[in-house]
């Protein structure tokens, strides 16, 4: 049991975590001798029977306001928990060596419309003082940060480029990567741009790249930006950095503290990406219209 190596997925949810969870299970371990324990948070209670149907052997818990401490008191009231399930929960949650941070409010509009809302959601200070509460903590933690901490001015932004949001969102993700690396010691920022890929287990709201291909596919017209751009990562590509930073932390035990631009190859503009997505899919391109982001009113700035 001493080797046993143990990840919790945060936002296990949404789109990015139901990926991770699926990466992670696909494998017997962290290493090929290495068998490792697996289990997520979740917002939304009870999660999604699909996902429980999927993953029947992973541990779940419904984290809140309340916070990560939560869990310790849940652990601690073990008289609503059968033995052998709290002795796996203990063991598995006492250190965990891989936390992997994809909770957030990462809907622009909606944060711009509650500031205070995308603050508390995106600034993991719960999961943060959780983690440090751990006397010997060996946690490596992996945060998903955005692209859009960065002003948007220039093209392939470097991770020593100064960030300069234009809007909440952007803001409440630099207000977390600062609080991170100021209060952790061991830790990976990941800075993400636009993901996609195949969808999730469980339907969330932001499916891609259902998001995309959703109105074309009824056969109606939409318009999309031809003067904004993104570097568009596939979402497998991004689990794979996840699992290569978990394994290098299980394997040699050398605390790390890095920033991480993770784009695709490709700067393209939204125009593009729906082009791209219509040939694919076999859609008239008749259905998709240019238009300037200058042009509508979204109720939030967007980095260009």
């Amino acid at each position: 049991m001493t080797s046993k190596k143990r990840v919790l997925v945060v936002g296990g949810t949404g789109y990015l975590g139901q990926h991770v969870l699926h990466g992670f299970s696909e494998i017997e371990g962290i290493t090929a001798t290495t068998p490792f324990g697996l289990a997520f948070t979740h917002h939304p209670s009870p999660p999604p029977q699909a996902l429980l149907d999927a993953f029947p052997q992973l541990l779940h818990f419904h984290v809140t306001g309340h916070g990560f401490q939560a869990i310790s008191r849940t652990l601690a009231g073990s008289g609503f928990i059968p033995i052998l399930h709290l002795c796996k929960i203990l063991y598995i949650f006492f250190f965990p060596d891989v936390v992997v941070n994809c909770a957030a409010l990462s809907i622009p509009r909606a944060c711009e419309m509650d500031p205070a809302a995308a603050m508390s959601v995106n600034v993991p200070s719960s999961l943060v003082n959780w983690l440090s509460s751990f006397e010997e903590s060996s946690s490596l933690l992996i945060h998903l940060s955005t692209d859009q901490v960065y002003e948007g001015v220039k093209s392939f932004y470097k991770e020593d480029d100064e960030t300069a949001p234009v809007n909440v969102y952007g803001k409440s993700k630099v207000a977390a990567e600062q609080f991170i690396t100021e209060n952790f010691s061991n830790l990976a920022i990941l800075s993400s741009s636009i993901i996609f890929g195949p969808l999730t287990i469980s339907p969330v709201p932001k499916d891609s790249p259902s998001r995309i291909d959703g109105v074309p596919s009824k056969g109606n017209t939409s318009e999309f930006f031809h003067d904004e751009f993104r570097c568009p990562i596939y979402v497998k590509d991004v689990v794979a950095v996840i699992l290569a930073l978990s394994k290098r932390w299980i394997s040699d035990s050398k605390q790390t503290k890095v920033l991480l631009n993770v784009g695709g190859p490709d700067r393209v503009s939204r125009l593009q990406m729906a082009e791209i997505v219509a040939d694919v899919r076999g859609y008239s391109p008749t259905l998709i219209k240019s238009v300037s982001a200058s042009s509508v009113d979204r109720g939030v700035m967007s980095p260009a």
